[in-house]
């Protein structure tokens, strides 16, 4: 759990720690852990709950939504590479642990401290931590192993990445590849002029239109009629009285407890090099404050903790356990009012003031106000969210028309125009509204759909008012389409055949620049290429870099399909390899330090896949298949 939060991290000590520690650290990719009562996989005998299992791939869910709408194998692919990385996470851990890597209080608190949720005005701040953990619902204890865990895989990650190792004689192949030159000459054959080339007469796209009739159809559309039930709209009007606030925080008291906490103050005087001269000016602090000074203005004028002398020494509320050894001891066996000291620490020596002592119980209504106020409108909105699915499931076996149900309800009454196998306004491309409108009793026979589940806060009932069937367009409206497809087909094969017309001429020792203009090409000058000549078409780059070297009096010759849907030739006639030396030192270091994170990134990654092959691993098909629970 935090320790030594307000004893050792603070001030000048925090400054220190930050310096020497540095954990780069995903913070929202973390989930405490769960326990479930099915299994989804076994690691080396070490059980992944179905619920554990669960809960992240809801979390997938909830940043990436669009998922959602994707067909079931396309979902049960991505369960299975959800739970293949929580298996590879499991490994790495049971790893750590057995080759005994720890994460100590002192690196937990640093990084906490480093959290900008945790912080007020760039300082962590206890109560701000305390209270994000609150309303996640989350224990400190649980939520800290899991950092610990998260923590000290980063610490592998890291170890195994600085022992990549780069010699000057690989750096520099390296430098010499990623420098490399090369002299090309292009003839460029443009796909837009041999379509101008091209003739299309009316037998021609007649014949056309004719032989596609798969072609330039109309979609299937349906205009729709839909009364929707949403939980949102629900919630967004629903008012929680006072009175029902403070019955339902009454009634759920157990759940909000708190152990005793104890407000205090501290004077840290670090031992430095002398302990007893610390432990001196701490005991001569002591008998000032009795002797009737003011605990506060020492504090701020004397106190070695640079993060709570401005506040007069102020520790904050804290529990026992976030002030553990001595300094804990001390704090939780004064009265209130009561002045001790000096008490050793790792640190140094403290004057502790005791301010006041909060008894174990609830906390107070303020602290979890706005969590009881969604508890209760969620509460509200579940119920009369239900109730209005039941009154429209109702009112389905009776009522002529959605017009009817919708003035049994109260609900409205929504047109969508329009409508096509794909989604629509309003409705979206959600599937099982989909499915409902272009069912056939609703398509066709003109039927009230059932009550559809959208999703899990939406449901809606559907008719279809006008159906569009799919029909064919008049050739009038699609001759320009005609045209320009058959003027793209000719003019693909045209450049094709001039590009082969002008590698035979080259393979006959044809001089490249005036064959490339005898074959209708645009042919540039022999120019030196290198890897990041973004004037260069990306396409005609890539396969001059994949060619094979040239030999004295002998280019390579080849051809590639251009961004531009031509088809460019090439002749590479030499290569020059790189300069490092020209390469100024500051890039090459960055460049050597970026090559070896990547060789160290490999490396981890070559790890973890041999912990995978060698373990014993069992994947439930049954867990991977099943629907989430959450829904």
């Amino acid at each position: 759990m935090l320790t030594k939060i307000r004893e050792k991290f603070t001030g000048k000590l925090a400054i220190v720690v930050l310096a020497i520690i540095f954990v780069p650290f995903l913070f929202f990719g973390v989930s405490a852990p769960l326990t479930g009562s099915q299994i989804a996989a076994t690691v080396d005998g070490s059980e992944i709950g179905v619920m554990q299992f669960e809960q992240a791939y809801r979390d997938q869910l909830d940043a990436n939504p669009s998922w959602a709408q994707l067909p079931d194998e396309i979902r049960v692919q991505i369960r299975q590479s959800i739970l293949d990385s929580m298996v590879r996470e499991r490994l790495v851990d049971m790893y750590l642990i057995e080759d005994g890597y720890q994460i100590s209080d002192a690196l937990l608190t640093a990084w906490l401290q480093r959290v900008p949720e945790f912080q007020v005005d760039g300082v962590f701040d206890m109560d701000t931590y305390r209270n994000w953990l609150l309303t996640r619902g989350l224990d400190s204890e649980q939520f800290e192993t899991g950092q610990r865990i998260s923590l000290r895989s980063d610490q592998l990650r890291r170890a195994v990445g600085g022992t990549s190792l780069i010699t000057p004689a690989d750096y520099r192949r390296f430098l010499n590849l990623i420098a490399e030159q090369r002299l090309v000459s292009l003839a460029t054959f443009d796909i837009e002029s041999a379509m101008a080339e091209v003739e299309v007469d009316d037998e021609m796209v007649v014949a056309f239109y004719d032989s596609n009739d798969t072609l330039f159809l109309t979609e299937e559309s349906a205009d729709i009629a839909f009364i929707e039930v949403r939980r949102d709209e629900i919630s967004g009007s629903i008012e929680i009285s006072e009175d029902a606030l403070l019955e339902y925080y009454e009634d759920n008291q157990d759940r909000y407890l708190q152990d005793e906490q104890r407000q205090a103050r501290h004077i840290l005087v670090l031992s430095g090099d002398d302990e007893d001269a610390a432990e001196a000016e701490a005991a001569a602090l002591l008998a000032r404050i009795q002797a009737g000074e003011s605990f506060e203005a020492l504090a701020a004028e004397h106190s070695d903790d640079g993060g709570t002398a401005s506040r007069g020494g102020d520790l904050g509320v804290l529990t026992r356990s976030q002030l553990p050894g001595e300094l804990g001891g001390a704090v939780y066996s004064m009265d209130a009012g009561q002045v001790e000291g000096p008490i050793k620490s790792d640190f140094g020596f403290h004057v502790v003031q005791l301010d006041q002592i909060l008894e174990q119980g609830p906390l107070p209504l303020d602290q979890v106000r706005g969590e009881l106020l969604t508890e209760l409108r969620d509460r509200e909105a579940e119920d009369t969210f239900r109730e209005l699915e039941r009154q429209v499931s109702d009112a389905l076996f009776d009522a002529p028309d959605l017009e009817t149900i919708a003035a049994a309800t109260g609900l409205e009454v929504q047109i969508s125009e329009g409508f096509t196998r794909a989604g629509g306004e309003l409705i979206g491309s959600n599937q099982a509204a989909i499915d409902a409108v272009f069912d056939s009793r609703v398509l066709y026979d003109g039927e009230i759909s059932e009550v559809i589940e959208l999703d899990a806060s939406r449901s809606a009932v559907f008719k279809v008012t006008t159906h569009n069937e799919a029909s064919r367009l008049p050739l009038e409206d699609v001759r320009e389409d005609i045209i320009g497809a058959l003027q793209s087909q000719e003019a693909q094969t045209i450049v094709f055949n001039r590009a082969e017309q002008l590698l035979v001429a080259l393979n006959d020792g044809e001089d490249f620049g005036q064959a490339g203009e005898a074959a209708g090409a645009t042919v540039s000058a022999p120019t030196l290429m290198d890897r990041q000549a973004v004037e260069t078409d990306q396409a005609v780059r890539a396969q001059v870099f994949m060619a094979g070297k040239p030999t004295q009096g002998s280019p390579v010759t080849g051809s590639v399909s251009n961004s531009s849907g031509g088809i460019t030739v090439y002749s590479l006639d030499a290569v020059l390899p790189g300069r490092p030396e020209s390469i100024p030192l500051a890039d090459r270091d960055a460049g050597r330090l970026e090559l070896a994170q990547q060789v160290g990134s490999s490396d981890y990654l070559a790890l973890v896949q041999a912990l995978y092959e060698k373990a014993d691993i069992v994947i439930s098909q049954d867990a991977l298949a099943e629907q989430e629970l959450f829904q």
